[in-house]
């Protein structure tokens, strides 16, 4: 069943602490999650000094990533439901120094973009959010011509046996992971409303990166 959004955000408060931790983890199944993270950031096309959005940021994994393209004249809008996470992410920030991050606790359904940034993106969280599409499509409206967005998630492998998928979503409960979630497809949400400029699988088609652009 697929968790609602108090679920969610409890389920996250719990493994706020040991989060980044866990992630490591996947590395004994052969998951290259740094590389696949960095695939993203670098699918947004970004330049020193451009403003960010990332949605569902949790502890802030991919704030060095950013960091390291924009600068400190850029910015980045941190965007997460969950205040344990966010507390996390600010010790992050903290910890690097980094002046040029805004954190935000917000439903995603219901936060209001700035208008004009360079680039959106989220990583492993958008697809638990029901409301995927229509996030999509504003996240849309509001880049900048030229601005980019990008979804690096879980999917169901097409080529995987049933009992192999069931598998894996049974080890990725702890991360409100369902079957349920199968059916949400923020790849064609991003090539319903941008123009689709990259898209790769890994792991055997069990995870993907998307990316669109929005016309000058």
């Amino acid at each position: 069943m697929t968790l609602n959004k108090g679920e969610t955000r409890d389920l996250y408060r719990r493994r706020a602490k040991r989060y980044d931790l866990s992630i490591q983890l996947y590395r004994l199944f052969g998951f290259a999650m740094d590389q696949y993270r960095q695939d993203a950031i670098l699918a947004l096309g970004l330049a020193p000094g451009d403003h960010v959005v990332e949605l569902g940021c949790g502890t802030g994994l991919n704030f060095e990533y950013v960091q390291r393209i924009i600068g400190p004249e850029g910015k980045i809008v941190a965007v997460d439901l969950t205040d344990a996470m966010l507390d996390v992410a600010r010790c992050r920030v903290a910890r690097e120094r980094w002046t040029n991050v805004e954190i935000v606790q917000a439903d995603l359904a219901k936060w209001q973009f700035p208008a004009g940034v360079s680039a959106v993106y989220s990583t492993f969280a958008i697809t638990l959010v029901p409301e995927y599409d229509a996030i999509i499509e504003r996240a849309s409206r509001a880049l900048r011509p030229g601005g980019n967005l990008a979804v690096l998630d879980m999917k169901e492998p097409e080529c995987w046996p049933a009992w192999l998928v069931k598998l894996a979503v049974w080890l990725n409960k702890p991360f409100g992971v369902s079957l349920d979630l199968a059916d949400r497809h923020p790849w064609d949400s991003i090539e319903r409303y941008l123009r689709k400029t990259d898209y790769r699988e890994y792991y055997f088609g069990a995870i993907y990166v998307c990316a669109g652009r929005k016309d000058a």
